[in-house]
């Protein structure tokens, strides 16, 4: 199926909806769930971002905007699942009790709005991966246009730049807790020493980064061809400083490179 064909049902899809309530994290594929939603619907759609010390403060404003210049409504709700220690001690199903939050949050926020749906930004590529948290949201009736039509991580890419999104090559953001080893507790400073450390990195002008983070030890992951420019242009010393106020003790660099869902390499050796 073409691309433009794909987008013909995906706006059918809204129209047959008639109202939709947006899971709007503010990534790519959210958005553009959002950007599609509102052209169909208008005001009879709204984006809900969830706000909680997972989401790096930096993307809840690039939501904030996106949204703005989408024109669509805009609502921030609060999530808690730092609060369930299902999902703080770090199993390898976490994302299954984040997504049951965040749904269990936005379907009666939409039951009393009027809001029939609850839509998601899950596109095709995802059923490919390990993600427990899209069982947690059908359990709870959430939709995925994305991923029903068949829309591809490139392809949402591709359709965010036709429709003149300007932000259609932003680099994935996965929640913080996605930066711990199965098995490491997760708290509120942990998330936040993570979070200003790729902040620091980003303002630096590395912008499609990772960092890890095992115990007291941060991990730099860069895409494999900007790991000799880093280091060759880049104060390590002046990094390492800055890391170690935010209060980690060893600063590495992951000489393998950013590699998207890397910590689920260890759900293979397990099964294997």
């Amino acid at each position: 199926m073409i691309l433009i064909e794909k987008l013909e049902q995906l706006k059918n899809i809204f129209s047959e909806m008639q109202q939709a309530l947006i899971a709007y994290s503010g990534g790519v594929d959210s958005t553009l769930v959002a950007k599609i939603a509102y052209d169909v619907l208008g005001n009879r759609a709204l984006a809900v971002t969830a706000v909680s010390p997972s989401l790096l403060p930096e993307e809840l404003e690039d939501a904030k905007i996106q949204a703005a210049t989408i024109g669509i409504p805009h609502q921030i709700v609060e999530t808690h699942e730092m609060e369930n220690p299902n999902y703080t001690s770090n199993p390898v199903n976490r994302c299954y009790f984040c997504k049951s939050e965040l749904h269990d949050t936005l379907k009666p926020l939409a039951k009393q709005l009027g809001y029939p749906y609850v839509v998601d930004g899950v596109n095709a590529d995802d059923l490919q991966d390990y993600r427990p948290g899209i069982q947690a949201a059908k359990e709870r009736g959430a939709r995925s246009p994305l991923a029903e039509v068949g829309v591809s991580k490139a392809e949402v890419r591709q359709l965010s730049q036709q429709l003149g999104l300007p932000w259609w090559e932003k680099p994935a953001q996965p929640c913080l807790s996605s930066r711990f080893p199965y098995g490491e507790e997760i708290t509120v400073g942990k998330l936040q020493r993570v979070g200003r450390a790729e902040i620091y990195l980003r303002k630096l002008g590395w912008n499609n980064l990772r960092v890890r983070s095992e115990g007291d030890t941060a991990r730099i992951e860069l895409p494999p061809e900007k790991i000799k420019e880093f280091v060759l242009t880049v104060d390590l010393q002046s990094v390492v400083s800055t890391f170690q106020k935010f209060g980690f003790i060893y600063v590495t660099l992951d000489l393998e490179g950013y590699r998207s869902g890397k910590l689920n390499q260890v759900l293979t050796q397990i099964t294997n």
